[in-house]
């Protein structure tokens, strides 16, 4: 997929640079190691998906595991000309919440100007399943987030409903709060 036209030119370009950057950490990696997976999730993959909501951060987790030694962040302009930041977190953990177990399966890879994919393939969580890991935290930002994507069609209550609770099967913990963020953002869904 491309990125959404709303993209902001300017996060587009800092975000290749992040991709080049950790190309360039792993362009040594021996023959047959690459490419190199980088499924994004968070705001940046909303961003991606909608051009709304610029995130500061990339959440995201590779097919292998890498080392970065050096925080890994880009200073730009956006284009209204106020100085932004924008870095890999490195404390992204996919564990501590909701995630479909087919989630990086099913992802879609993202064309990232600059970026060879014969590298670093570039992928985006599906709507879905990024609606999904919204769940278990599901602070106002993740609503907000999940009618962004209701509203711009990505998502429909009833696949968020079936893909949320086969998610489940695979979770220990409080279950019961995540059942009722479930319903709340099925019933914001069909509110769109």
């Amino acid at each position: 997929m491309k990125p959404n036209r709303g993209v902001r030119a300017e996060y587009l370009k800092a975000f290749a640079e992040i991709v080049a950057r950790i190309a360039n950490k792993v362009a040594a990696a021996p023959s047959g190691s690459t490419p190199i997976r980088m499924y994004v999730a968070g705001g940046a993959a909303l961003h991606l998906m909608t051009g709304t909501r610029v995130s500061e951060d990339i959440d995201a987790v590779f097919s292998r595991r890498i080392l970065l030694n050096d925080d890994i962040q880009v200073s730009y302009r956006d284009a209204d000309g106020r100085a932004r930041l924008l870095y890999l977190d490195r404390n992204y953990n996919d564990t501590l919440g909701l995630l479909h177990e087919d989630a990086y399966e099913d992802s879609r890879p993202v064309t990232i100007p600059g970026v060879d994919p014969r590298t670093i393939e570039v992928r985006a969580l599906a709507p879905v399943d990024l609606a999904v890991t919204k769940l278990a935290r599901f602070s106002e930002q993740d609503r907000a987030d999940i009618e962004l994507m209701a509203k711009a069609g990505l998502i429909e209550s009833a696949s968020l409903r079936k893909r949320a609770n086969e998610a489940l099967g695979g979770y220990v913990g409080d279950l019961d709060s995540v059942r009722t963020s479930i319903e709340i953002a099925c019933r914001l869904v069909e509110a769109r």
